[in-house]
Parts: C-alpha cells; structure tokens; sequence
C-alpha cells in the first residue's frame, strides 16, 4: 500500500514548528516504508518556500533539504492532466489548488493514503483517504503500517 505525505509533515522534520511537531514528524518519517511512501513534487516546492519563510536557513540550505527529500522517498511529478483535475477537485470540494494537486497526484500514485496534518480528515477521493498521521486516534491503515514496521512508541499526537 502506498501512502503520500503533505508539506506540513515534512516541513515539521525540517525543523518549523514546535519540538513536539518536529519529533513527532521525525518519528513517523523514521517508521514509514521508503519503498511505498509517496512525495508529490508539489511538496518540494512548497517545502523550499516554507523553509525560506519560516526558519533563518539559505536558499542554498533550502535546496539542499529539497534534495534530501527527493532522494528519501518516491517522487510523483504533476502534469498538465493533473492540473485539470486538481482544478476540478478544487471547484467541486472547495479545496485550495495547491492541496487539490497534493492530492490528484496522490490518486494518480496509487496511494491509499495522503498524510496531512491541515487537509481535511478522512475526506477521500479516487481512493485516497487523508489522515492527521498526529492525531490522538491514527488511521486503521496507517496503523497497521507503523506496527508492521516496529512501531511501539508513545503518544504523537499533536493537537489531535
């Protein structure tokens, strides 16, 4: 099963937010299957901004933690078709554009999940379900997931 991960989880790994935010993130990132987990390039160019905005870091440090994450995990490119259907996404859901292309691109990937701390929980379409990976109670599929590979560790949850 492929699961596809938001800006917000991978901008908390990279140090925004809180320690609580950022060790949460780092755990869950540490635990998620490297061959299965999916990162829409969307999230790269929004990670750059976010780590430009929101920490004191260069645009070369910001470009260098965009290489990083490329190499971590599987990317999912955006296309022309993906725009369309993202816009359609967005006008039919009230989604932002942004987040509606995170999630084309996560249905277009096979995923089962998109895990987003800001999109709206457990709201699915084409397959894909998004869940708060931080959240008091986890989703039964992501959960599965984290056990299978040796999960065991106290609360994450973030504001739940």
């Amino acid at each position: 099963m492929r699961i596809a991960l938001d800006t917000n989880i991978i901008a908390y790994a990279e140090g925004v937010n809180d320690d609580h935010h950022q060790d949460a993130a780092r755990q869950l990132l540490r635990q998620l299957p490297r061959d299965s987990t999916v990162l829409p390039v969307q999230v790269l160019g929004e990670l750059f901004n976010v780590i430009l905005r929101k920490t004191n870091r260069s645009r070369v440090e910001a470009r260098q933690s965009l290489l990083h994450w490329s190499d971590a995990f599987l990317l999912a490119s955006t296309t022309p078709g993906t725009m369309v259907d993202a816009a359609d996404l967005a006008v039919d859901h009230g989604l932002g554009i942004w987040d509606a292309v995170i999630l084309t691109v996560a249905a277009e990937a096979n995923c089962r999940l998109l895990l987003s701390e800001d999109m709206h929980e457990g709201f699915t379409w084409h397959g894909v379900t998004v869940t708060n990976p931080f959240a008091a109670t986890r989703h039964p599929l992501l959960d599965s997931i984290l056990g299978a590979n040796g999960f065991h560790g106290g609360d994450t949850s973030i504001g739940g």
